[in-house]
């Protein structure tokens, strides 16, 4: 599939038999209004069910989204802002092998408020976006 005809995370969850929750949805819708936003499942070893959505923008990661257990989200993030929110939000932890400075986990069903993780989301892909080439920047103006 090219990146204009790819599936949405919705479409994939579905194609699984995943049902998701409100709060998952409203991620997704969140997530893929980035511009360019692609999503890849991935799933563990020897299964055949994805866990994750990799969202990437040009080839670069910005979002992992749980699509199966645990609800949340895996953001880039710049690290002062990092320390804030871990102190601020007990939903917001590090939760992967991305380097915990610059990478949060936030968890859907807690003290995170949903205009924040939108924010957050945001966020994340005007940070990976900005060290974009500016070939690029270009193509992803094209897609607009």
């Amino acid at each position: 599939m090219n990146e204009s005809t790819h599936e949405t995370g919705r479409e994939i969850a579905d194609r699984h038999g995943i049902v998701l929750s409100n709060s998952s949805i409203a991620l997704l819708a969140s997530i893929e209004a980035q511009p360019g936003a692609i999503p890849k499942p991935m799933a563990p070893p020897r299964a055949s069910i994805p866990n994750v959505l990799i969202y990437k923008v040009m080839n670069k990661l910005f979002a992992i989204m749980s699509i199966r257990g645990t609800e949340g989200v895996i953001l880039k993030c710049v690290p002062d802002r990092v320390l804030f929110l871990r102190e601020h939000y007990e939903g917001v932890s590090h939760r992967s092998h991305l380097d915990s400075r610059y990478w949060i986990s936030v968890k859907l069903d807690s003290d995170v408020p949903a205009d924040e993780v939108d924010s957050l989301v945001r966020h994340s892909y005007e940070q990976v976006c900005s060290k974009l080439t500016k070939k690029q920047k270009a193509e992803l103006d094209s897609l607009l």
